[in-house]
């Protein structure tokens, strides 16, 4: 399991992700779920990558190697969309060969998602999710993020905080925010966190880095939220339908 998000804002493009693999309790190791291209003022795109880590490498090596060959590629497709079929057709075909070459065990997930993002000359920042079908949606004023992977638990804090307005700084406090969420309900997502941001107008990864285990502002970030999320609830009224005197 892991957990990605992207959001979509006025100010630009913010991308996180956990970097936990697990195949058991006993098999836990880290991984880079965030993958760059860029040619810097001309485009700039981050991939964020959700379920079989075989499957996902191999879409990543494909859409890497055609990058260096004559034809269609994320290095020189005109806009982000053409950036999402062309992931979502690799993602597609790498799914169907997986899952075919191996019917014999069938208990093996072989499916993928991924969050693809950024901006291209000429056109606004946009913001993908392919599912492993190859098909995909776009992140809109409305549904302003998109998250893949364990989503449950961070999405709350998001829904209550995060909206096109929302300016970068805040928004990457709510992610955070989300993360160490997930992080305590689920042991299959863990530190280190990677972050990017793509601030518009900017065509470059204008900002990379990576949250792990002693990083100060996010132990902060922790506590602090744990004493705030424990005083608000301490204020909260105790319920009124039961006679505590009977």
């Amino acid at each position: 399991m892991t957990y990605c998000i992207g959001m979509a804002l006025d100010e630009g493009l913010l991308f996180a992700s956990d970097s936990r693999t697990n195949a058991g309790v006993d098999q836990i190791s880290t991984f880079s779920k965030m993958t760059v291209f860029e040619q810097p003022g001309e485009r700039a795109i981050v991939l964020l990558s959700a379920g079989n880590l075989g499957t996902t490498q191999a879409v990543i090596s494909a859409l890497r190697k055609q990058a260096t060959l004559d034809g269609p590629s994320l290095l020189t497709v005109d806009s982000l969309f053409g950036v999402a079929e062309l992931v979502g057709t690799q993602t597609r075909r790498s799914v169907h060969y997986y899952s075919t070459a191996d019917q014999q065990q069938s208990y093996v997930d072989f499916t993928c998602s991924f969050l693809v993002g950024g901006q291209i000359r000429g056109e606004a920042p946009r913001l993908f999710q392919i599912y492993p079908q190859g098909n995909f949606i776009e992140a809109t004023a409305d549904t302003c993020y998109l998250q893949i992977g364990e989503s449950k638990y961070g999405k709350p804090i998001i829904d209550r905080v995060v909206n096109p307005a929302t300016t970068m700084e805040e928004a990457l406090k709510c992610a955070l925010v989300s993360f160490d969420s997930t992080i305590r309900s689920n042991l299959s997502v863990g530190l280190p966190i990677d972050l990017a941001i793509i601030r518009s107008g900017e065509l470059r990864v204008g900002f990379r880095h990576r949250i792990g285990l002693e990083d100060e502002y996010f132990l902060s970030l922790r506590d602090g939220w744990s004493r705030g999320l424990k005083r608000v609830f301490n204020d909260l009224p105790m319920p009124n339908w039961f006679d505590y005197n009977a």
